[in-house]
């Protein structure tokens, strides 16, 4: 089966139209979150259990620059080139978006994408976007405010080839001050994507520390970008870690495009306690990656998978598309309920040690 129907959709995530049965078990293996703990929207601050109706997707974009794509390709070309890779040895970004108008200019187009991943069983999305990638931050509100649909933004800076001019004259101190700022000022309900471009660069360290020590200032939780070809990930844990970062706290990202078919920095990412992210799922990398995720779970890793679209329309396409893979393969309803619906809620859910901004 390559899709499911909106119906099945909504059977597996527990939205309105689930069944009995599913409801029931989904009730009796609730995850418990902790005293005082929030998912933070752009308009409203949610105890987790009030999400519980649909999956959130915990890296998606909302607004993206019009050049974001053709900046984006030229980096990669470049570090692909440096590599001495040809510049399509590798998959260089998130799945392409189907021909037709943009909903990224368009408020009310927007709007009707956000709703139509709620009907097809979505109940929470995040903004990914940061600062540098020509994010429109008031397009994003204004969408999520017609939708109904509650939007989790994120704050940060991004890689390098993205960040702000800015960014390279500000020392470790005044980048925790500008993060947590953001994390105020929008409010954001996370800190990502925070990236790094394949090697991570010295100012990349620099900010990965940043968003550690603001992480500690916050309580926002953290997840990022992995690069070409993701082989930065366990290092990534290990700068925010040192910065005082419980890897509970970390979801590593875009590890379906991780060549390691023994899942071995999966695995050890684990094993540390921080998520593991597949977050372009619903195109045509999916097949690459069902048994990257089905060998998590047969190692009882089923609670720290995350997944989601990285994806500018289409965004229910994770579950309508790359779930019914995954139950091909032997991963039954429980456990893609748990991976959709619970994980992400886990992630996200926090115990916030500022306020939120009047």
């Amino acid at each position: 089966m390559a899709t499911w129907t909106r119906r099945e959709a909504l059977q597996m995530v527990g939205g309105a139209v689930a069944s009995a049965a599913l409801r029931s078990n989904a009730a009796a293996q609730a995850p418990v979150f902790p005293k005082g703990a929030v998912i933070r929207t752009l308009f409203k601050d949610y105890a987790p259990e009030e999400l519980a109706g649909g999956a959130t997707l915990f890296h998606e974009h909302l607004s993206l620059g019009q050049d974001f794509g053709d900046r984006f390709r030229a980096a990669a070309a470049a570090v692909l080139a440096a590599q001495g890779a040809p510049p399509t040895a590798r998959p260089t970004g998130p799945p392409p978006a189907p021909p037709g108008p943009d909903p990224m200019r368009d408020v009310d187009l927007m709007t009707e994408e956000l709703r139509s991943a709620q009907r097809d069983g979505v109940a929470c999305i995040v903004d990914a976007g940061l600062e540098g990638s020509g994010v429109d931050l008031e397009f994003i509100r204004a969408a999520a405010k017609k939708s109904g649909v509650p939007i989790v933004k994120g704050a940060g800076f991004y890689v390098e080839p993205f960040y702000p001019q800015e960014i390279a004259s500000m020392n470790e101190e005044q980048l925790v001050r500008a993060l947590v700022r953001q994390a105020d000022d929008y409010p954001a309900g996370a800190f990502g994507e925070i990236g790094s471009w394949d090697e991570i660069s010295a100012v990349e360290r620099t900010v990965f520390r940043a968003v550690g020590k603001a992480h500690v200032a916050t309580n926002l939780p953290i997840f990022t970008h992995t690069g070409i070809p993701g082989k930065s990930a366990i290092e990534q844990l290990d700068i925010l870690e040192d910065a005082g970062v419980d890897p509970k706290r970390v979801a590593i990202g875009h590890l379906g495009n991780l060549n390691d078919p023994n899942v071995y920095v999966h695995k050890t990412l684990c094993r540390r306690g921080a998520f593991v992210a597949f977050d372009r799922q619903g195109g045509n990398g999916d097949a690459a990656v069902v048994p990257l995720v089905i060998a998590l779970l047969d190692a009882g890793f089923a609670g720290q998978v995350l997944i989601s679209g990285d994806a500018s329309r289409g965004y229910a396409r994770p579950i309508t598309a790359f779930l019914p893979k995954l139950k091909a393969a032997g991963a039954d309803d429980e456990t893609l309920r748990r991976i959709t619906v619970d994980n992400s809620r886990r992630f996200l859910a926090f115990v916030p040690k500022r306020p939120r901004k009047a």
